[in-house]
């Protein structure tokens, strides 16, 4: 009987307020759906990284004449021979899971296959490529300990961490991902302000029905639960929605879209989408608990 009487005055305060309403569930679908797609942003980044690190090298390249810090000189076999010696030696040989040394010729072979029909072939000779060492290591993260170690050695010109070269890429989606978080955070606040108006004109509007609650000894629970109902409702159906543009999002565009036209990489797909889809409607269920709560409360006691 009660149950029906606090579902009786949701339904009320959904007809008196339909337009305050529908704004807190487009609200809420619109900042969860940021939330949501920021979350699997970061998904999707580490994820990148993961594939990509695993897969980045340390390359020492030996001197040739045309570089101007090797004054004119070129490595020598020595000095090759020297570099390969510290990598197999006992302070660098545990950091180092293989490694595979490219002459000049070789070098200059892959960059024809690679540029195979470009006029930049033509203009290439071979004296323009040096020997260079491709290093895979147990860790990527203890490149610095190769380029540290090697760096400075004679006929040494160049270490490079292709980790670096990913890391403009991956500050950019940072910060992608940080301005959706920035995005959804604000719209949450106004999802949350909308609540807290929707309930207090709801309050307001029956504020002779709450009147005779309380002379017939109503406790305060069973007046403030239909409220707050009122607000996890509307917030649980944008959050539903969000729910299901996001795994749409998914399913789409990541799935159907770019899977398919970018093959030799793994995206997020619809298990990462359907793990995101309960915080979704977690956070906006909470977020309309606790800000509808706090409203009807202090409408109470004014």
């Amino acid at each position: 009987m009660r149950l029906g009487l606090i579902l009786s005055e949701v339904g009320q305060g959904f007809r008196r307020n339909l337009s305050m309403v529908v704004s807190v569930i487009l609200v809420t679908f619109i900042s969860l759906t940021f939330f949501g797609a920021a979350i699997l942003l970061q998904m999707q980044i580490g994820e990148m990284k993961d594939y990509w690190y695993d897969r980045a090298e340390v390359t020492v390249y030996m001197c040739i004449p045309a570089v101007p810090s090797c004054e004119g000189a070129t490595a020598t076999q020595e000095q090759i021979d020297a570099v390969a010696a510290q990598l197999d030696g006992p302070t660098l040989s545990e950091f180092v899971e293989k490694w595979t040394l490219e002459t000049p010729e070789e070098a200059f072979a892959r960059f024809q296959e690679q540029f195979a029909g470009n006029d930049v072939v033509d203009l290439a000779t071979i004296e323009s490529f040096a020997s260079d060492f491709q290093i895979k290591l147990v860790d990527p993260s203890n490149s610095d300990v190769i380029i540290d170690a090697v760096s400075g050695m004679p006929g040494v010109d160049e270490v490079a961490d292709q980790r670096a070269l990913l890391q403009p890429i991956f500050d950019v989606m940072n910060a992608a991902s940080y301005t959706a978080v920035g995005i959804a955070a604000l719209m949450l606040v106004a999802a949350v302000l909308l609540i807290s108006t929707t309930i207090r004109l709801s309050a307001f509007s029956r504020r002779r029905e709450l009147a005779i609650m309380r002379l017939v000894g109503a406790s305060n629970r069973f007046i403030e639960t239909p409220f707050i109902l009122e607000g996890v409702l509307a917030s649980l159906v944008g959050s539903l929605l969000a729910s299901g543009a996001v795994i749409a999002i998914v399913h789409f565009f990541v799935g159907g879209y770019l899977a398919e036209r970018i093959t030799d990489y793994t995206f997020i797909g619809l298990p990462e989408a359907v793990l995101v889809a309960p915080i979704l409607i977690g956070v906006g269920a909470l977020l309309a608990a606790l800000s509808a709560s706090v409203a009807i409360r202090r409408y109470l006691k004014a």
